[in-house]
């Protein structure tokens, strides 16, 4: 039997201070979609931080597809909420993602024609194609945030976690990149980092609510009653409709 993408167990994790984790236990199995959820400060950018190797846990153990952080994070792709990129740098659609090759391959000069086939296929997964000798600072947020998901594709991944995805972007937008997702979640593990729980509970299987604890739900089990627990204080879940 295979092992889960990602096994967390008894997890707990401060920064000099209060807990931010505490005791968290989570499995996601593989080809699963989950959404993991909660208030800001609740620990949901530091537990993808501890999955990504970027910070070790004070206590517990974590694996990533039956190996340890640091070998299992070969297999994942991120896209973080915050990009650390300029905009207006003379790259282009394709040569930025492209650079999601960086640290796969071992040539000094360029990429092969392999990898730039890989980049071509990770645009067509993502609607990009069309925008590949574009620069950056012409793309619309949405368009922009395909392109990073196109860049962490190339690298092969079996999952992709991501960071807020979707923040500062329009409902139609928002949609166009979750169905973009789903298509993906045929092949790869998703996990999602959102606050709009109405939203993504048409695609995810799972919810992990977040608050320093950690408690799951199938999607037809998330109630306003579970969700306002979780928060601390009443919380209005809104029905999108497509």
């Amino acid at each position: 039997m295979s092992a889960p993408a990602v096994s967390v167990q008894g997890v707990s994790f401060s920064y000099d201070g209060p807990p931010i984790l505490d005791n968290v236990n989570l499995e996601i199995e593989r080809g699963e979609f989950l959404g993991l959820v909660g208030p800001n400060g609740g620990g949901k950018s530091t537990l993808l931080k501890i999955l990504l190797g970027l910070l070790k846990p004070d206590k517990g153990r974590v694996a990533l597809f039956g190996q340890p952080v640091q070998q299992g994070r070969a297999a994942v792709g991120y896209v973080p909420q915050h990009v650390q990129l300029d905009r207006h740098f003379p790259v282009n659609v394709l040569q930025t993602v492209l650079l999601g090759r960086l640290g796969k391959h071992s040539r000094w000069l360029g990429f092969d024609a392999r990898e730039k086939d890989l980049a071509w296929a990770a645009m067509r997964e993502t609607g990009v194609t069309d925008l590949h000798d574009r620069a950056l600072h012409t793309l619309s947020g949405g368009q922009f945030q395909r392109v990073l998901i196109a860049r962490a594709l190339v690298g092969e991944p079996d999952m992709l976690l991501l960071d807020e995805p979707t923040s500062n972007i329009d409902l139609r937008r928002e949609e166009d990149i979750f169905d973009v997702l789903k298509r993906l979640n045929q092949t790869i593990t998703i996990v999602v980092v959102s606050h709009d729980i109405g939203f993504i509970s048409q695609y995810v299987n799972r919810v992990a609510c977040l608050n320093r604890t950690l408690v799951c739900h199938e999607t037809a089990a998330i109630s306003g009653k579970t969700i306002e627990q979780l928060y601390g204080a009443p919380v209005h879940m809104i029905q999108h409709s497509h």
